[in-house]
């Protein structure tokens, strides 16, 4: 059963961007069809703004339909209770919800609450990063290699990105995938990982270590060969002997 239609003066708002003038499609034609699925019936029933009309479905409409344009000025739509046809197409409306939404103050509050509270988190979560973890971080994020960056100026872009991004930031502090990529791409900034043979080839290149790791296959990166080769059962050893030197 359809929930029921509550009718106040109501406003809707185009869910993507602010056109001087949005014209939402108001009829049913063959190359966009304006339907709803009446469970009830089990049919599709046609939608049609008419002014003059009691019912959005046409198949409740007389023959003396006077047809108007539906139209978002600076992406708003204000629609008073006086015109309740309208309220009530565009809660059947199959662009609801896609193109178009009612204004829920306290649904959009709520919303931005959450909003807020997730970007002190991030932004707290940034703050409390000890040294060894915001260069982790700006590898991840950024990148770069920490040691070319003054650690204010890591901090800095590390609080800006949490206050900007703070659902990404966090995912990306907590991702172990993440950790594992900023630790190999210490390994090549520490010279421990080499790449040799014009570009083709990954060598080990530590005091007790300067065997070829692997063979980089054509177009590939690097370094994702490096991730992939530490993964596999081939390269475990390798990268037990690579974490012994970070951790030391």
């Amino acid at each position: 059963m359809a929930k029921q239609i509550v009718l106040t003066d109501k406003v809707y708002r185009l869910l993507k961007g602010s056109p001087l003038s949005y014209t939402l499609l108001s009829r049913n034609n063959p190359r966009a069809p304006l339907m709803w699925f009446d469970e009830e019936k089990g049919i599709n029933r046609v939608l049609r703004y008419a002014t003059n009309q009691n019912s959005p479905f046409e198949d409740e409409q007389d023959g003396t339909a006077i047809l108007e344009p539906i139209v978002f000025e600076d992406g708003m739509l204000h629609v008073p209770k006086t015109n309740p046809v309208l309220q009530k197409l565009l809660h059947y409306h199959p662009h609801n919800g896609i193109i178009f939404a009612e204004l829920d103050k306290e649904k959009d509050a709520s919303q931005e609450v959450k909003d807020l509270n997730l970007e002190v988190d991030a932004l707290i979560e940034a703050r409390s990063l000890d040294v060894s973890q915001i260069e982790m971080i700006s590898r991840v994020l950024f990148g770069i290699d920490p040691s070319t960056v003054s650690t204010a100026e890591l901090k800095r872009d590390i609080l800006v990105f949490a206050k900007r991004y703070p659902e990404e930031f966090l995912d990306s502090i907590n991702d172990p995938e993440l950790k594992f990529q900023a630790k190999v791409r210490t390994f090549f900034e520490n010279g421990w990982i080499g790449v040799r043979g014009n570009n083709k080839e990954l060598w080990y290149n530590t005091q007790t270590n300067k065997k070829k790791m692997c063979t980089i296959p054509f177009n590939s990166d690097p370094f994702e060969t490096a991730l992939a080769y530490l993964t596999s059962d081939e390269g475990i050893d390798g990268l037990k002997m690579l974490d012994m030197l970070l951790e030391s």
